[in-house]
């Protein structure tokens, strides 16, 4: 998006002076994000496991930030399952930027499985990188959301709001960063720390939507706004829930989907239940 489409709504300079870490920010939606925010004036870390992509996106961006006098760092090769691997890139973050404003919990991962072809192994991956992901950045992050009274956006998802077959493990986990997120808007309000979660419908254009939905025109008639979503969708609701605009939001979880989680789970029902039987009934992964 142009920087002009962002100051018909958005105030320039918004963000100036402040700064974000955001992990899974070489993904395709939270690079969007890290965009809108830099073009507001925000200062970005950029946090990854491969360093070739979060390389790739740090390029990118530094060519934004040179137009919104924004900074932008990236650290690869950093896993969210580890505290001390957070811990490390918060510290390399605070030289860099001297603060940390606004936490985005971004990283995830997402794939289809019935439950008998789930291995505990493979649940254990997602909810850890998931949930115990969100948790140890915000437990990495948290010292330095005290000093700046900040503010931590989840990325969640519409999984668990009704029973959808082959996610088990996504809805279990992203449940699980909804209570998260509850819980610490509860504890962190009286020192002036928002939380809040981000619930995105499907999205074109990100390798999620693209492996799970083969007929988007088909997709589309089902939405009720009748169009998938657009990274700058969840780059606008972002914006928002940092902004001055919601200095009275903190425990809420913001569904930006066009209305499809309302309609039920289409995207699978046409696998239920007779692919599903089938795969039931075969030999199980353990």
């Amino acid at each position: 998006m142009e920087n002009h489409e962002y100051f018909k709504v958005w105030q320039e300079g918004l963000f100036q002076g402040k700064a974000c870490l955001i992990t899974g920010g070489s993904g395709t939606i939270c690079r969007q994000q890290a965009a809108a925010l830099m073009k507001l004036g925000c200062s970005v870390s950029i946090v990854g496991r491969d360093q070739e992509q979060v390389d790739s996106v740090v390029s990118l961006l530094e060519k934004i930030g040179a137009q919104a006098k924004a900074k932008v760092v990236g650290f690869g090769g950093c896993d969210v399952r580890s505290i001390e691997s957070m811990a490390a890139v918060v510290a390399k973050t605070v030289s860099a930027f001297g603060k940390i404003d606004y936490v985005i919990c971004g990283a995830a991962g997402n794939f289809m499985s019935d439950f008998n072809h789930l291995s505990a192994n493979a649940f254990k991956t997602v909810v850890d990188i998931d949930l115990l992901g969100s948790f140890n950045t915000v437990k990495a992050c948290y010292p330095e959301l005290v000093k700046s009274k900040g503010s931590v956006l989840f990325i969640s998802a519409t999984l668990h709001y009704y029973g959808v077959p082959f996610q088990s493990h996504v809805g279990a986990a992203k449940a699980g960063i909804d209570a998260l997120s509850n819980a610490l808007a509860v504890e962190f309000g009286p020192i002036g720390i928002r939380c809040n979660c981000i619930a995105p419908g499907p999205i074109g254009g990100t390798e999620g939507f693209n492996r799970l939905v083969p007929n988007k025109k088909n997709f589309e008639s089902k939405i009720p706004l009748q169009r998938v979503g657009r990274t700058k969708d969840i780059a606008n609701a972002t914006i928002f829930l940092f902004s001055p605009a919601a200095e009275w939001i903190t425990g809420t979880v913001m569904v930006v989907d066009g209305g499809f989680w309302q309609m039920g789970n289409f995207n699978t029902l046409e696998m239920y239940p007779d692919v599903l039987k089938q795969k039931l009934l075969e030999k199980p992964k353990l």
